[in-house]
Formats: C-alpha cells, sequence, structure tokens
C-alpha cells in the first residue's frame, strides 16, 4: 500500500518532552501527573487512560454553567500512555507558566496540567450580553494549552486603552482586569446594528492575545 499520508512528516513525533506539538494544530501529552482538559478536546490516545468530568469547584462555578452552559465542561484525564489534543484543525499554542498567572477565554482553553491552580470567572454581565464570556484564571508551576482559530495577534495594553471582540479574545495577563463597553444602539432593535455592540477594554501593565475569528456562537442554556 503507498500513499503520501504514510510518510514520514504524517507519523507520531517522538521527543523526550512530556508536552509537545505534533504538528500546529494537534498536542500530545505524554501521562503520568493528571491532566485537565476541555470537553471533547481529545482526539486520540494510546495506552490506558480514563476521562472523568470536572465539576464546578464551587456553588458559584455551578450557577456560572447553569446561566449559560459554558465555563465548567472540564474533563480529569488519567492513566499511563499519550493522548491527542486538538480542536476544530485550530492552531494550538503552549505557554510555560513559572509561578505567574494568566487568564485563558474558556472558548480558547485545551488543556493544562493539574497541578496548576484555577478559577473560573464571569466577566461582570459579559456571561449575558456578550454571549456567555467566562475565563478560566490559571495560576503556577505547569504548562497550558490554548488553541487559536488562525494565527494570533498579540497586543501591548499598557500604552493605551485596548478594545477587543468577546469572541475573539484568547487570553491576557492575569493582572488586567477587562471591562465591558457597550456600543449598542437602538437602531439595533430595528435591524440596523453594527453587529459589534459590546467590547472587552483592557488598559494597564500586560497583554491581550487575539484570534483573527469570532468563532462559532455559543447558545445559552435552558
Amino acid at each position: 500500500m503507498r500513499s503520501s499520508i504514510f510518510d514520514q512528516a504524517h507519523r507520531e513525533q517522538q521527543t523526550a518532552e512530556r508536552w509537545s506539538l505534533q504538528s500546529t494544530k494537534m498536542l500530545r501529552v505524554v501521562m503520568g501527573p493528571e491532566v485537565i482538559a476541555a470537553q471533547g478536546a481529545m482526539v486520540a490516545y494510546q495506552g490506558n487512560m480514563d476521562f472523568s468530568y470536572q465539576g464546578a469547584k464551587s456553588l458559584s462555578g455551578m450557577l456560572k454553567k447553569a446561566v449559560t452552559g459554558e465555563g465548567g465542561n472540564l474533563m480529569r484525564v488519567t492513566g499511563q500512555g499519550e493522548v491527542f489534543f486538538a480542536r476544530a484543525a485550530q492552531n494550538v499554542f503552549l505557554i510555560q507558566l513559572e509561578g505567574d498567572a494568566l487568564t485563558v477565554n474558556t472558548r480558547s482553553l485545551l488543556a493544562f496540567d493539574s497541578t496548576l491552580a484555577y478559577d473560573i470567572h464571569m466577566i461582570g454581565n459579559a456571561g449575558i450580553l456578550a454571549g456567555g464570556l467566562f475565563n478560566l484564571m490559571v495560576q503556577g508551576h505547569g504548562t497550558v494549552a490554548i488553541s487559536s482559530d488562525g494565527a494570533p495577534m498579540l497586543l501591548d495594553c499598557s500604552q493605551q486603552p485596548t478594545f477587543v471582540d468577546p469572541q475573539a479574545v484568547i487570553c491576557w495577563s492575569a493582572n488586567l482586569q477587562p471591562q465591558v463597553k457597550s456600543t449598542f444602539k437602538m437602531g439595533a432593535l430595528i435591524g440596523r446594528g453594527s453587529g459589534e455592540a459590546f467590547q472587552l477594554g483592557f488598559h494597564g501593565p500586560g497583554f491581550v492575545i487575539v484570534q483573527p475569528s469570532e468563532g462559532m456562537p455559543v447558545v445559552a442554556a435552558s
């Protein structure tokens, strides 16, 4: 049997690293310590694995999930072997935390070391106004994997106020506290809106990373 699909470029890339990119769109994690990942992010595994629901860590977290159906959809991965993660052929990036913190839009979260401390937050009233925007703050020593629908852009928020579409934001410096800015006009009620009614504003020493896509809309849970 012959095909270019059997070429070395398409085979698993062996490495001693626990977290490694098999391509720009595929992540491999060699198991040992547990991993927490977005539900549905696993595309393959080799060995013996167990995938269990990772519930909200607090009552407030449970309420957030009940309102929008987002923000608590995590799973805990345990076992021996290797797991492959991906999301809709999006680009995957690894961020190594060294005692610092990062805030990630839950829509862009792929997986992270279970040794990292984390908590889920809702940005003010953005959960209702902006389609259910939740973020996850991770802190400590370990690796975080995020996905981007296209090549991301890094913006410096220290020089001037920076505003981004809530659906396009991937992650930002944990010290920044985004504010919801509304540009809603009454004309939107009769179909004459700009389509850009809400933005997240960032200002201070730090960065925000955005993707060139607003992704798929999130439907609120009933």
